[in-house]
């Protein structure tokens, strides 16, 4: 009797085995990226004209998903009144330029704004992209760039 439960106690250890190596499979890709990539989720920052815009990518790479970048806007003198879904593009190291798809945040005004860009997914794959954020009454747009 007690090498019935035992079996049976073995058949859902089997299981759960083969449930926790299934996700691990599923999720090397991801780990792998991350692993070779750590620069491209480390934050980014610009300061300028009294005016501090940080960047962190925050979904590059990841199959199936839009590109998202979390943006921070931050100043003490001036209106942040961008419209960050008109002024922002996504530049890839073979000259495709690319318009977000949306901005999920702050609304224009304030001296704190914070929110996500997402762009589609550029294919083919590049090896480099540049995130540029052209501000009002700046002469250069600001620039953020990843190796990928």
């Amino acid at each position: 009797m007690v090498d019935e439960q035992d079996g049976l106690s073995g058949g859902r250890w089997s299981v759960a085995s083969m449930a926790l190596a299934g996700l691990l499979v599923a999720m090397a890709p991801w780990a792998a990226w991350a692993q070779t990539n750590p620069a491209a989720t480390t934050e980014q920052s610009s300061s300028e004209r009294g005016v501090t815009v940080k960047v962190t990518a925050k979904t590059i790479g990841q199959p199936g998903s839009p590109w998202e970048f979390a943006v921070v806007l931050d100043t003490h003198s001036a209106d942040l009144s961008d419209d960050l879904a008109q002024s922002a593009t996504l530049t890839t190291d073979d000259g495709r330029t690319l318009k977000p798809t949306g901005w999920q945040g702050a609304p224009p005004g304030g001296h704190h704004r914070e929110g996500v860009l997402a762009f589609e997914v550029p294919a083919p794959r590049p090896g480099a992209i540049e995130l540029r954020i052209h501000r009002p009454g700046e002469p250069a747009p600001r620039s953020f760039r990843w190796q990928l």
